[in-house]
């Protein structure tokens, strides 16, 4: 197996691990207290790669980093409390649209061309999306699984500042900005619900902070080895895994509508991450792993 793959088949299973300790820390633990650890321990981390690599802060480009952070506070905020309230693999699922959400908004809000390709499987993404949350089911078709969608439409807004960003400001000091704007956010809308954790809760606090540290660095070593078109396409594996997750610990068996539903969404999505050209893929994949997650 490529090396490339086999790091971003590892990469999407470690995220797994992730969201099913957010799924396991949410039963005991708000979902803004989860974003605050998760923050808070990137941030440490994060800091520590800047100073070992010697990285400064900019003193220009102030104000496009803050909303990146916003955007991604916002995308982690929604994910988290989307795996909280609906089945582990429904929120994966939704959250799977952010590449879609490129496109759409790229061409929206900085003008670029739509390509042809998506303008053919918009219905498709529209019609996967349907199914996932079932419309035709009141228990469903919920508040929750509009925050999922929202969390990949903040995340989307998140990827397209990082075009801007990353050709100025270094990779460590985005994610830094990322990280502690959602700290702070989170810190904020916690303070008044905050549960001292527990037990087992104080474990899935510190690992969900490393493991996706961990997932970061191995889907980022993936783009070094892979095409990004390549790369972006395995992760979709990582559905299986976090079905497999809830399926085992959560007893979530997705219905045939959700079955369905991932399939035509998985397949819009590859074929949207297809059409960009091997060099502005790989310039938007490398910094998207560290910077969305």
């Amino acid at each position: 197996m490529n090396k490339g793959v086999a790091l971003a088949i590892f990469s999407a299973f470690v995220f797994s691990v992730m969201n099913a300790l957010i799924k396991a820390a949410s039963l005991t633990i708000p979902s803004a207290e989860i974003v605050f650890f998760r923050s808070a321990i990137g941030t440490l981390l994060v800091l520590a790669l800047m100073k070992h690599a010697k990285v400064s802060f900019s003193t220009s480009g102030i104000s496009l980093l803050v909303l990146r952070g916003l955007l991604g506070a916002f995308y982690l905020l929604a994910f988290v409390y989307t795996i909280a309230h609906i089945p582990l693999a429904d929120a994966a699922i939704l959250a799977y649209l952010s590449p879609f959400f490129v496109i759409v908004l790229s061409n929206l809000v900085l003008g670029e061309r739509l390509p042809q390709k998506a303008r053919i499987l918009l219905p498709l993404v529209l019609l996967g999306v349907g199914l996932v949350v079932n419309p035709f089911n009141y228990q469903s078709f919920n508040f929750y699984a509009l925050v999922g969608i929202a969390s990949a439409l903040f995340a989307a807004g998140a990827s397209i500042t990082i075009r801007h960003l990353s050709k100025k400001h270094h990779t460590y000091e985005i994610v830094f900005y990322f990280l502690m704007t959602a700290m702070l956010v989170s810190g904020y809308l916690m303070k008044d619900a905050f549960v001292i954790p527990q037990g087992m809760a104080w474990f899935y606090l510190i690992a969900i902070g490393v493991v996706s540290l961990i997932g970061q660095i191995f889907l980022t070593k993936a783009f070094t080895h892979e095409n990004a078109a390549v790369v972006a396409g395995t992760r979709y594996i990582g559905l299986v895994f976090n079905v497999l997750w809830g399926v085992l610990f959560w007893q979530e068996i997705p219905g045939w509508m959700t079955l369905c539903g991932a399939l035509i969404i998985v397949a819009a999505c590859i074929a949207l991450s297809w059409n960009k050209t091997p060099k502005e893929s790989a310039a938007t994949e490398r910094e998207k792993p560290l910077q969305s997650r």
